[in-house]
């Protein structure tokens, strides 16, 4: 009863149930590369990997389909390595342990990978099917979209064959979206002086945990708590307030993720413990009102650790708490052209302090090229003020809407005859690869659409069934209706 393979359509979900068993954290694609080529060759499909490690197959039309418009189905390889804290699980070796949950596949306690397995899956049950209709027929399967979009980044001119793109990689029913964000990694990194640690303290190990985290882009306008925000916000007053010394510090392991957890060693005054452990449940009940009703779970804890053998100087220790927490974080504007859009965000998504050497990693996105600068260098004077080596890397291009565009006008008229209603047409907060490959290839009329796909990028993850079934059927008359070259 918990098998996925049995739900429908089952051609796309054996072939997901497949891709759950093969380990594809970002810049990890080599097994689940050597399976869709594999595949390709079980469907005699032609093939080729090229120098970035793209995928690209290709399929000859049906009978009495030859004379249509090219159609690239685009998806990408990868997935966010996420788990719970409890949770025991090698993304680089275990299979991703699925669960239907209702009306809901999830998988336990970890990353689900629909975001973009179900993607990949449609367009693989595409190309084995003797029975969907369709014209030319290209996929193309990205490597490493959620660390950088490198692929999307290294895709060549010439390759690409086709004249309309279907990215299979949003997550709300019944939603195209026609244009999406831009993005730009933003990292301040340097060092810091260590003294030896001072006599009289007790170390503590500070936590926080228990946050629903999510995508960067996406999840960032449902006001969840940053768990390098809480901590550092924590750290200023402890410092005040307590005198701490901070030996070290770590949050969040991905660029594109909200940090869920985050945590620290301090040194504090022995004769203060009581008052400190005291003043971090104050902490810990603050935080709970602040976020209830969005963070339900979420905890600030101490307990007591080994002494380290040294902690930061003050002054260095005074500037990087500070900085870490006046860094901008989440939503920084929204679209005064689309009702609900973010325009403009930033995710403080990593923060590490050890050993000597600190260093921050943010991901900023925008819809404005110029908007997403000046956050960037926002952040940059911020972390200039300590003496931080700043680096400014990884920008991508927005995917600006053509509400002209005659794909989306044929998918409209599909959607309208199929289910008695109108899409939604959309701009997403979040990078799509269509705003790169359109960049190299131009005159591509791209949409991009899928199922609805709650909390990608967490443990939360998971897909909404009944909707796999019809995004896959809509899939298949859309290729059918394709208009003529």
């Amino acid at each position: 009863m918990n098998d996925i393979r049995n739900l429908e359509p089952k051609s796309l979900w054996s072939y997901f149930y497949d891709i759950t068993r093969i380990p594809r954290p970002s810049k990890k694609e080599k097994q689940i590369t050597e399976f869709i080529l594999k595949f390709a060759g079980q469907y005699k499909l032609e093939s080729l990997v090229d120098k970035t490690g793209n995928v690209i197959l290709r399929k000859n039309a049906t009978k009495g389909m030859e004379n249509r418009k090219g159609v690239i189905l685009q998806a990408h390889l990868d997935m966010v390595p996420q788990k719970n804290s409890d949770k025991v699980h090698d993304f680089e070796k275990d299979p991703i342990e699925t669960i239907i949950d209702g009306e809901w596949v999830r998988a336990n306690g970890t990353t689900l990978g629909s975001d973009n397995g179900i993607g990949v899956a449609a367009a693989m049950a595409v190309l084995a099917s003797d029975n969907i209709v369709h014209g030319p027929l290209e996929v193309l399967l990205t490597v490493d979209e959620e660390t950088g979009m490198t692929g999307a980044f290294g895709l060549k001119k010439g390759i690409l064959r086709g004249d309309i793109l279907l990215n299979l990689d949003s997550e709300d029913d019944g939603e195209f979206n026609v244009g999406c964000a831009g993005g730009i990694d933003v990292s301040a990194t340097g060092r810091y002086g260590q003294v030896k640690c001072p006599g009289g303290m007790t170390a503590y190990q500070i936590m926080i945990r228990g946050l629903k985290g999510g995508h960067s882009g996406v999840d960032i306008a449902l006001g969840r708590a940053n768990s390098n925000k809480l901590l550092f916000r924590f750290l200023m007053q402890a410092e005040s307030d307590f005198r701490i010394r901070l030996a070290e510090a770590a949050g969040g392991d991905l660029r594109n993720a909200i940090p869920r957890e985050s945590q620290a060693i301090v040194l504090v005054p022995s004769a203060s413990e009581g008052k400190f452990e005291k003043f971090v449940k104050g902490y810990n009940k603050m935080y709970k009102d602040e976020f209830a009703g969005v963070e339900p779970t979420i905890s600030i804890t101490c307990k007591k650790t080994e002494r380290p053998a040294q902690v930061m100087s003050i002054k260095d220790q005074y500037g990087i708490i500070r900085s870490v927490f006046a860094c901008p974080n989440g939503v920084q504007r929204m679209s005064p052209a689309v009702e609900g859009l973010v325009e403009t965000s930033n995710n403080l998504a990593i923060v590490k302090c050890s050993k000597g050497k600190y260093e921050v990693h943010n991901l900023t996105r925008s819809s404005v090229d110029s908007a997403k600068e000046a956050t960037a260098w926002k952040i940059a004077a911020i972390f200039h003020l300590i003496g931080a080596k700043i680096s400014l890397y990884g920008s991508y291009p927005g995917w600006k809407p053509n509400m002209d565009s005659p794909i989306l006008k044929t998918m409209t008229n599909v959607y309208r005859k199929m289910f008695g209603e109108e899409p939604e047409i959309k701009a997403i907060h979040a990078g799509l690869e269509c705003g790169l490959i359109g960049g190299i290839y131009p005159r591509l009329d791209m949409i991009s659409f899928g199922p609805t796909i709650k909390y990608p990028h967490s443990p939360d993850e998971k897909v909404l069934v009944p909707t796999v079934k019809k995004f896959f059927d809509f899939l298949c008359e859309t290729l059918k209706k394709i208009p003529e070259k």
